[in-house]
């Protein structure tokens, strides 16, 4: 078990799914393809979040490994519901035999999480038990003693500092008895999802750093995602709130704000991914990469 903090480096959320591949279908990225990925971001990060402990990371930290790229990762677990959530607009309602089934996936991440987290230490700085499992609106809700009970286990087995990644709310209400068992508390911040402007954006995103910090003095807050969508159907995002300009600007605030400050804030993403969300082209959720899905660069990593 570790109590060391996390050092600040030039970070980026990483998911490498191309059009046709998903976690859902069971269609993964190749060796050769997330390769390819991570010749294009090597010279811009150093710090890569992944998400879960999947055949899809795995393959990530062989590259990284076998082709001695210079990043250090951030590898998340992906845990999935053990409750139902009623407050989830788009779902969030399950059998008990799916919620068993659900448990013993969580289970087995949390295994999976350690033994990589010991097989390539030299690589994964940090492990995460979870994204977004706690937050009132989330389809894959996790009771906070489950999370708990993750997080000691992890801490005990490995020797990276062991975090949670989840949006800035609940760590101020329901997450206060996880924190204790933390290494890291990591937030989300997306001021565009708050119908927030793009020139409120980073002093929106301040504040929500602002406020976990004021509440946990004694720990190192991070930011695990933070970013501004380029398109949408105005669902959920305002579509004339969302372009290639307002995310340039959001990125080049809030890394100028992260390199002052010397906090650690993973921008999302790298690259858009078009298997995520409704079917509908312009769902905002498949586009917030600083990349096309085809991998040419967005205009704020064209200058």
């Amino acid at each position: 078990m570790t109590n060391n903090k996390l050092p600040f480096a030039k970070a980026i959320c990483y998911s490498g799914y191309r059009d046709g591949q998903s976690p859902d279908n069971g269609e993964f990225p190749t060796y050769d393809q997330v390769k390819q990925d991570l010749l294009i971001l090597k010279d811009d990060w150093k710090s890569l979040r992944l998400y879960g402990s999947d055949q899809h990371s795995k393959t990530i930290l062989r590259v990284i490994d076998n082709e001695q790229l210079p990043f250090d990762v951030m590898l998340g677990a992906y845990v999935t519901a053990e409750v139902c959530n009623e407050n989830c607009p788009w779902g969030g309602l399950y059998s008990e035999e799916q919620l068993h089934s659900n448990k013993r996936h969580n289970e087995q991440q949390i295994v999976e999480l350690i033994e990589l987290a010991n097989q390539y230490p030299t690589v994964i700085s940090s492990v995460s038990i979870g994204n977004e499992a706690a937050v009132a609106w989330t389809d894959h809700l996790v009771p906070t003693e489950s999370l708990i009970k993750y997080a000691q286990q992890t801490r005990s087995q490995v020797t990276q500092p062991v975090t949670f990644c989840e949006n800035y709310v609940p760590w101020l209400e329901n997450l206060r008895p996880l924190a204790d068992e933390l290494d890291v508390i990591s937030i989300h911040t997306y001021p565009v999802w708050e119908f927030k402007s793009i020139d409120e954006g980073l002093a929106y995103t301040i504040a929500n750093y602002q406020a976990v910090k004021d509440a946990y003095p004694d720990k190192q807050i991070i930011i695990t995602e933070a970013g501004w969508a380029t398109n949408s159907n105005g669902r959920g995002i305002e579509s004339h709130n969302v372009n290639e300009n307002f995310q340039q600007q959001y990125f080049h605030e809030l890394m100028d704000w992260a390199q002052e400050q010397q906090v650690l804030v993973y921008f999302f993403e790298a690259f858009d991914e078009n298997w995520k969300g409704s079917p509908d082209p312009l769902e905002p959720e498949k586009h917030w990469g600083i990349y096309n899905a085809d991998r040419t660069p967005k205009l704020v990593m064209q200058g």
